[in-house]
């Protein structure tokens, strides 16, 4: 069946459809042995050969999704020359190449998701996903009443003012003059968190994201790893496409089920 080039490559796990479209835009695919560079291009997987840079996909791979305590100081990408470790060391042990759904900055901790299914990816960052994410952050000073009807109401930021957050004070420190904030929200914003508490005077000094959705870090220690089990596939393919409705329903794909590293 034909589709659009840049779906069938996110499809076979070269990356996010965005990315897809820059490898097609800057002549780095064929479709059996010929360029293509229009992003309108349909094409059928099951009939044609497609290839990045010479090298043959897969169009049709198992699907592989995983969930990953990201430690401090890793960088979310599988290659970067100017990062000094990437989550790519940790993922020992995956059974196919995956990439992350989203991204965590390299001083934050947390969970992460990867994954080489290219519309599951597109799915969850759509614009319009709005998948909760929850995180636990340690800022400096005492958050004040104000503060957290501040971050309930909306903060605004250079790039517009942000959603209400759903905040929950659980306690804080005296002696290091530290508060610990558990904050939810489900919009995608670059360091957004940051620069929330930031624009209350209340930098943060350790941020670690516990769930996204229905799937949490839950027992997995900094640098594990785990399989996405079945049902918390569906689970956030349900949620992101409940804002999406023009999209497929969610089916769920065999893959190989992975262990911790």
């Amino acid at each position: 069946m034909e589709q659009r080039l840049q779906k069938a490559l996110a499809a076979s796990g070269v990356g996010s459809r965005r990315k897809c479209e820059e490898l097609i835009a800057s002549g780095r695919v064929t479709v059996d042995g010929k360029i293509v560079a229009q992003l309108g291009a349909k094409v059928d997987p099951e009939k044609s050969t497609l290839a990045v840079d010479g090298r043959p996909i897969d169009a049709f791979p198992e699907k592989v999704y995983v969930a990953l305590n990201k430690p401090r100081g890793y960088t979310s990408t599988r290659s970067d020359p100017h990062a000094k470790r990437t989550i790519l060391e940790l993922l020992k042990g995956v059974s196919a190449p995956v990439y992350p759904v989203g991204r965590l900055d390299v001083d934050s901790e947390g969970l992460l998701i990867l994954t080489n299914d290219g519309d599951f990816t597109y799915n969850l960052t759509h614009p319009s996903h709005e998948i909760p994410k929850t995180y636990v952050a340690n800022v400096r000073g005492q958050i004040t009443p104000n503060d957290l009807r501040a971050l309930r109401d909306g903060i605004t930021l250079e790039d517009g003012k942000t959603a209400p957050a759903k905040v929950r004070l659980i306690d804080y420190d005296r002696r290091k003059a530290v508060t610990r904030v558990e904050l939810t929200i489900h919009e995608g914003r670059k360091r957004q968190v940051r620069r929330m508490f930031a624009a209350l005077n209340r930098p943060v000094q350790k941020l670690v994201r516990t769930r996204i959705g229905n799937v949490s870090t839950g027992s997995l220690e900094p640098g594990q790893w785990r399989s996405l089990t079945d049902d918390e596939v569906a689970s956030l393919l349900k949620a992101a496409q409940a804002r999406l409705p023009k999209l497929a329903e969610p089916q769920r794909a065999p893959r190989r089920r992975g262990q911790r590293d």
